[in-house]
């Protein structure tokens, strides 16, 4: 599938390299504009806990905010194992294994093309990554010589 440009698209990107850089698993990305009036494109990806889910939405929420796309709305039943986070043209639902599984959106959206991840990410610039190198050592000033 060749893949149009488009500001949609341009986010998918964004998010799916922080779901791929934070080890979200079984991510899928779905074109779903020739079946949906509302988005155009739908993520699905699966965290491996409840705290590892809380970080994939943190994280995909500081980076569509630096990338300046706007959130329609997030709809967060972290006890339920789903989020939703809706930035327009994308909607990305994080799920825990088993309410995804549950829920089967890719049945849903059969008739969705799905976009390859390997292709998405070809021609994406990682972001750059925090130095964690330790502080330089301040040299403490020399003690005073005592005069007598």
């Amino acid at each position: 599938m060749k893949l149009k440009n488009s500001p949609g698209l341009a986010s998918v990107k964004i998010c799916c390299r922080v779901l791929d850089e934070k080890k979200a698993e079984n991510l899928t990305v779905l074109d779903v504009s020739e079946q949906s009036s509302i988005t155009d494109y739908l993520i699905v990806a699966t965290a491996t806990s409840l705290p590892h889910l809380r970080a994939l939405r943190i994280e995909l929420e500081k980076a569509l905010d630096a990338a300046n796309t706007h959130l329609v709305g997030m709809e967060a039943t972290e006890e339920g194992g789903w989020m939703v986070i809706d930035a327009f043209d994308v909607m990305i639902h994080l799920f825990l294994a088993e309410p995804r599984e549950r829920y089967g959106l890719e049945r849903l959206w059969r008739d969705a093309a799905e976009i390859s991840l390997k292709q998405l990410l070809a021609n994406v610039v990682p972001r750059p990554i925090k130095s964690k190198a330790p502080p330089k050592k301040r040299m403490s000033p020399r003690p005073k010589k005592k005069s007598d």
